[in-house]
């Protein structure tokens, strides 16, 4: 079959640099879903993004689909023909309906039941008249935000400039809010100039030849190479911020990197606030000696040529003095606000209409940290680190330099804290309140920073819950999510002796004291524990455990976090073990019978006809210290392996007792004993959610 190669691309006002990888993936992934379902085979397919385009090139594309024979199926023989033996209404109309005579029907059975069949021929369609349909691929492309231009009603990223639609040397011709599809892209926005292009496979050389490069990976690839050779040059150290490299790239489409320097007194200023001022501000790759200590220089990366690159890193530095010459005044006047007069401002900043100030979460922070104090029973001193630590971890936020720099809270507040003779403990808890701030980040290093950390987004996600601000799909609003999954993480990381359930009541008993409830608080307590399970889950999906080994620790009450990941990787070493199976199906016969049992009702062992009974309860009485002895101290092994010697016991039971008695006390003592088995059993595992192969 004939192919020809087919490119598609979208010509735009610059998109916002965290608006391309995504687009570009949303519209080669709709394209290949397009070519499948349309049956169109082709060699292979391409993306390319710029600030200015979108593209696919879709190498050795099908000039047809291919024609296709398949089978439809009609009524059932019994409907087919008519009283006399002709064929019916329904045979004929399903006849016409496939494109075939009537004599071409036949018969096939279905299930027992015989039904008319007719062999449908499609012919395949050709892939020039397809592709029109490229319009209305490209209007469903979704954005994080989308805007109108002119008089048009379209709703789209940024405005639609240009469209190139080829099929080999053929245009395919569709419209959108103006713009016609044609040959023509466009080069660099200064630099190039208008491109006509003969066949799709020019595309790419021919953008270069206008300075631009289309693919990312290869821009991407040209920054790094470029920052690496002027380091090598200069024996600097420039650790490449990943996601500051990705943005830059989606910022430029001919990457040329310069360096600039600015004054060496402001390295006297907090390194964050120099690198921050860069990074986020400036987009700028800050500079490092070997020992990790900043210099007073900056690689930028300019999209054009090498032309006057002494004018641009001139330029460079003339905003960067600016930038850093407000962060020096700042800092210098922050450090003449009084840590008492901070606070005291912080009763006018809203937190929340219906929660209060900032001072009064400050308020709630404290005593949840007292609380979590006193069932930690920590010692004296990291009681009173942690205690000041919520008490004055909020008051960088009425700086000068946070409301420039809203990043740097918490770092700002340590910097400060300490000029300020606050002791490091203190300083620092300030700083790593706010930790983890996200996936893969690091928990506080000391206990008293980790009890504030754990309290203040504790405080966030029970009170938001409280008042539903509950995150729904994909929307969440105060990053609920993250933040208990930093509890979570704390919880590991530390082995905080405390269960969630207590988190949970601590901070859901201070909420209500407070009268911040809008619902009841039973609902509130049980959607927060779900919540927080799914959180639980992920940590454990994250260390590789299967999801049914994950269904069986998840008990209703979670209990110790540690304890629960050592469950989990005792089953997950175990399963391997040939008795192991023998030992779940054992500890699953007791469980699964258990829930026949009323619950509550004692065990009569007056009532026990055999020796089985009596040899189980036994067992069970033992079993009964040894799991809870094991599990208070997260011994998980130990606690298996007492379940483990129970699958004698339970085998011999099930072999000689009939639980099922006919006499109604004998099989309500016998379910009791079941039940009373089966709450030890659960405590480490349900173990009847396990799957064997």
């Amino acid at each position: 079959m004939s192919k020809r190669d087919f490119l598609l691309e979208i010509g735009l006002e610059e998109l916002p640099a965290r608006f391309v990888t995504n687009s570009i993936n949303q519209f080669k992934e709709k394209i290949e879903t397009w070519l499948r379902e349309e049956r169109l085979n082709y060699d292979t397919i391409s993306a390319f993004a710029t600030p200015r385009r979108l593209a696919i090139l879709v190498e050795g594309l099908d000039e047809s689909q291919p024609d296709i024979e398949e089978e439809a199926k009609g009524p059932a023989k019994k409907i087919a023909y008519d009283g006399d033996g002709n064929w019916s209404k329904a045979a004929q109309g399903f006849a016409r309906g496939q494109g075939v005579a009537t004599d071409d029907l036949f018969f096939k059975e279905v299930k027992g039941v015989e039904y008319i069949f007719a062999n449908k021929f499609v012919a395949g369609k050709k892939t020039v008249d397809l592709l029109p349909t490229m319009k209305e691929l490209i209007l469903s492309l979704h954005f994080p935000k989308n805007m109108r231009w002119g008089s048009n009603d379209l709703r789209f990223a940024r405005p639609i400039r240009w469209l190139v639609a080829m099929y080999g040397d053929e245009i395919i011709p569709f419209s959108i809010t103006g713009i016609t599809s044609g040959n023509k892209t466009t080069g660099h926005r200064f630099l190039g100039n208008e491109i006509e292009l003969k066949t799709p496979n020019d595309y790419v050389v021919s953008l270069l030849g206008e300075y631009v490069i289309a693919n990312p990976d290869e821009r991407k690839r040209a920054i790094r190479n470029q920052i690496e050779s002027m380091t090598e040059g200069n024996g600097w150290v420039v650790p490449i911020d990943e996601d500051l490299l990705e943005e830059v790239t989606h910022l430029v489409e001919y990457p040329t990197a310069l360096s600039g320097s600015f004054d060496e007194d402001f390295l006297k200023l907090p390194k964050e606030v120099l690198i921050t001022s860069m990074k986020e501000h400036q987009r700028y790759f800050p500079v490092q000696d070997e020992n990790g200590d900043l210099l007073p220089y900056f690689i930028t990366v300019r999209n054009g040529d090498h032309q006057h690159l002494e004018n641009v890193s001139k330029g460079n530095e003339k905003v960067l003095r600016a930038r850093l010459s407000d962060a020096a005044f700042f800092y210098h006047e922050d450090q003449k606000l009084d840590i008492k007069d901070a606070l005291q401002r912080l009763e006018q900043i809203v937190y929340h209409e219906e929660l209060g100030s900032v001072g009064d979460k400050v308020r709630r922070v404290s005593q949840i940290v007292a609380k979590l104090s006193e069932q930690l029973q920590v010692n004296s001193t990291t009681l009173q680190t942690a205690n000041r630590i919520a008490e004055i971890g909020k008051f960088d936020l009425v700086t000068q330099m946070v409301n420039e720099f809203p990043e740097l809270q918490g770092r700002m507040g340590e910097v400060y804290a300490e000029l300020a003779g606050e002791s490091k403990e203190v300083s620092k808890g300030i700083h790593e309140q706010y930790k983890p701030r996200f996936a893969g980040d690091t928990s506080p290093s000391t206990l008293a920073g980790t009890i504030v950390s754990v309290a203040e987004k504790l405080d966030t996600i029970v009170t938001c819950f409280a008042i539903g601000l509950i995150p729904t799909g994909s929307q969440d609003p105060y990053a609920l999510r993250r933040q208990a999954a930093g509890v979570v993480q704390m919880l590991h990381d530390h082995k905080l002796e405390i269960t969630l359930q207590q988190l949970l009541k601590i901070t859901l008993g201070i909420a209500e004291g407070r009268k911040l409830l809008k619902r009841d608080s039973e609902e509130i307590e049980k959607e927060l524990f779900d919540f927080f399970r799914l959180r639980v889950r992920a940590l454990l999906q994250d260390q590789g455990v299967q999801y049914d080994i994950i269904d069986a620790v998840l008990v209703e009450e979670i209990g110790h976090l540690p304890t629960v990941i050592q469950k989990a990787k005792v089953i997950t070493e175990k399963r391997g073990d040939v008795a192991f199976k023998k030992v779940v199906e054992a500890l699953s016969r007791v469980t699964n019978i258990a829930k026949k049992a009323d619950g509550g009702k004692a065990i009569d062992s007056s009532l026990f006809e055999k020796e089985e009974e009596e040899a189980l309860f036994k067992h069970y009485e033992e079993l009964k210290v040894q799991v809870e002895v094991a599990l208070e101290k997260g011994d998980a092994s130990s606690a298996f392996e007492a379940l483990a010697s129970s699958e004698p016991v339970i085998n011999r039971y099930f072999d000689n007792i009939m639980v099922m008695s006919e006499n109604e006390q004998v099989r309500a003592n016998r379910l009791a004993q079941m039940d009373e088995l089966a709450k030890v059993i659960h405590t480490f595992a349900q173990f009847q959610n396990i799957v064997f192969a």
